[in-house]
């Protein structure tokens, strides 16, 4: 058996988690990667990309995350194919616009459902299997999250809802599978260049109110969260579990806070004249 590793990525047609998936199998640290979608042909068709420029195996598993049985088939499968799961990022989501008021029970599962019930059940059965291994032992989960799990948003109560839980869910599935080997971390992008995002690349007004939260004044791109996911994937972060790495061009900075360069910083404050 190949000592390279296996990862599962749900999520993993389009956007970051293609991303992921795409970066993982290229950095010949693994023998398989496993590609999950709710859409057969979407997944294949990152299945056949690996497999075609790169020497890692790669499998489509079709599931939708927000059921149980789903999810517990995802993992079923990737065992019974690679015998082993060394990663397993949990980057399915969803999520909605919609007032507080107007957000139905329904609106409430459905998100939920996808963004923290699925990664918790992905998690715990990846985790049965982690706690078997060996040579290496152990293994690696990294939910993508979002920086909602930190800056709340209007209209998406749901989501940021989920993505606290996702949160506190990391922090505490790694203290306590720590003594496992089993390292269990976050990344939490921001405005990122997927089809979630849809909206920046269309509206120009929305484009430019997002630009005014983010320092660095661009929208970022799948890669660069998928690079942090690929460090946190290896051996170079063996030492780093509980954490949450935020790529967001610096939109929880408080960019209202920022120095104006047209003005010193004797104008933004101004010292004591009586001195």
């Amino acid at each position: 058996m190949s000592s390279k590793k296996v990862a599962v990525i749900t999520g993993s047609s389009k956007g970051i988690g293609k991303a992921i998936a795409l970066t993982f199998a290229r950095s010949k640290e693994y023998s398989a990667i496993v590609i999950n979608a709710r859409k057969l042909e979407e997944a294949e068709q990152v299945v056949e990309e690996i497999n075609n420029t790169t020497e890692c195996d790669s499998a489509a598993i079709v599931g939708d995350v927000s059921q149980e049985t789903d999810c517990i088939r995802l993992i079923e499968e990737t065992v019974t194919r690679y015998r082993r799961i060394d990663v397993l990022v949990n980057n399915a989501g969803i999520q909605k616009d919609i007032p507080l008021t107007e957000t139905t029970l329904q609106d409430w599962y459905n998100i939920i459902s996808v963004d923290l019930t699925g990664p918790f059940v992905c998690s715990r059965e990846a985790v049965k299997q982690m706690k078997t291994q060996n040579d290496p032992a152990g293994g690696c989960i990294i939910n993508i999250s979002s920086v909602h799990q930190i800056i709340p948003k209007p209209h998406y109560v749901p989501y940021a809802t989920s993505k606290g839980g996702i949160d506190m869910m990391t922090k505490t599935m790694a203290l306590e599978l720590a003594a496992d080997k089993i390292r269990v971390n976050i990344v939490a992008p921001g405005a990122i260049d997927t089809d979630m995002n849809m909206s920046l690349r269309t509206d120009t007004l929305e484009l430019e109110e997002t630009l005014k939260k983010i320092p660095i004044g661009r929208i970022g791109k799948a890669q660069e969260v998928a690079d942090v996911v690929d460090f946190l994937a290896s051996s170079k972060a063996s030492y780093i579990t509980g954490s949450t790495f935020v790529i967001d061009g610096g939109m929880t900075l408080y960019p209202s806070f920022g120095l104006d360069h047209s003005h010193d910083s004797n104008h933004i404050f101004p010292k004591d004249s009586s001195k």
